[in-house]
């Protein structure tokens, strides 16, 4: 019998967001006499509260020491509040990362910790102690949180600018890598070719395809410095505004992934309300270039439809 492989959630195509995570736990005594003695400090084997929230805060930091499947991350806030209710202690847990995945686990790790030290000290004076639920109550950050709804589908023409796959010698890839990528999102394709690299050649497309109201145009290929490299010079003096934030942040993502990043001459811009981006023409170049803006980019189609699309 062939043994079962496991594999840890591959993040490393994610970015970094502020991610938080607000989990709840309940816990209920038998008794009045058992919360006096809490508030009061008197329980035989300390400060409930304080022991509780220490031991929290060394659970939401030792999650993946605990459960096989969660990524070592920075903890770098966390938050543990009690209210008190009749004979109900509500614990409350906030965590808090600037990471590529989110902290859920970890809140509610650290909550269940808490409750098991309000159990573990408690018990001694009350033997009908038990623990209610466990629960996230809410979560933020990541692509989800930047995700947007348009009434309409952006409409996006993706452009490949290569000598050799125009003429038949190369297989095309890093285009079909886009538009599988994009099939994640609230855009239409309107159309898909393949060019020869140019300054003529590329900028004839680029004006064809603002005559027929292309909403965002992915040009792949001629990013780099070959001889035949053209793309930016084309597309540089088309150009009504410059959005020099995208290349330098697919230049950052790059280089967090390999060093020849910094030799790439990806850029940005809007020729009226037309979004034109220049991606890498290899294709784990345009898969991660994709990786690093979507879908937050499309919020730009929100922001020059002052909110509408």
């Amino acid at each position: 019998m062939n043994a079962a492989k496991y594999t840890m959630v591959d993040i490393t195509p994610k970015n970094n967001t502020l991610r938080t995570a607000i989990a709840q736990a309940v816990v209920k005594v038998g008794k009045t006499e058992t919360i006096d003695a809490i508030r009061n400090k008197t329980v035989p084997k300390g400060d409930v509260f304080e022991m509780a929230k220490a031991a929290g805060l060394f659970a939401a930091k030792k999650t993946p020491d605990m459960i096989p499947d969660c990524h070592p991350i920075p903890i770098e806030y966390t938050g543990i509040s009690y209210a008190i209710e009749d004979l109900e202690i509500t614990i409350q847990v906030t965590v808090k990362t600037i990471y590529k995945t989110g902290v859920e686990v970890e809140a509610m790790h650290a909550a269940s910790v808490v409750a098991l030290t309000f159990y573990d000290m408690l018990k001694p004076i009350d033997s009908e102690i038990e623990i209610r639920s466990i629960r996230l109550l809410q979560k933020t950050g990541g692509k989800s949180k930047y995700s947007e709804f348009f009434e309409n589908p952006i409409v996006t023409a993706v452009v490949v600018c290569s000598d050799s796959i125009s003429k038949g010698q190369k297989e095309d890839s890093s285009g079909k890598a886009i538009i599988e990528k994009l099939a994640a999102h609230p855009v239409t394709i309107r159309n898909y070719t393949i060019i020869p690299d140019g300054v003529d050649s590329i900028q004839s497309k680029i004006k064809q395809y603002l005559t027929e109201n292309i909403e965002l145009i992915l040009l792949t290929g001629g990013t780099g410095l070959s001889k035949r490299d053209f793309t930016p010079e084309a597309i540089r003096p088309m150009l009504d505004r410059e959005i020099p934030g995208i290349g330098e942040y697919l230049r950052q993502y790059g280089q967090n992934r390999m060093p020849y990043s910094i030799l790439s001459r990806s850029l940005a811009g809007l020729i009226g309300d037309t979004l034109i981006i220049c991606l890498p023409g290899s294709t784990k170049g345009a898969k991660e270039s994709m990786d690093a803006l979507f879908p937050h980019v499309l919020h730009l189609f929100k922001m020059i439809h002052s909110g509408k699309h």
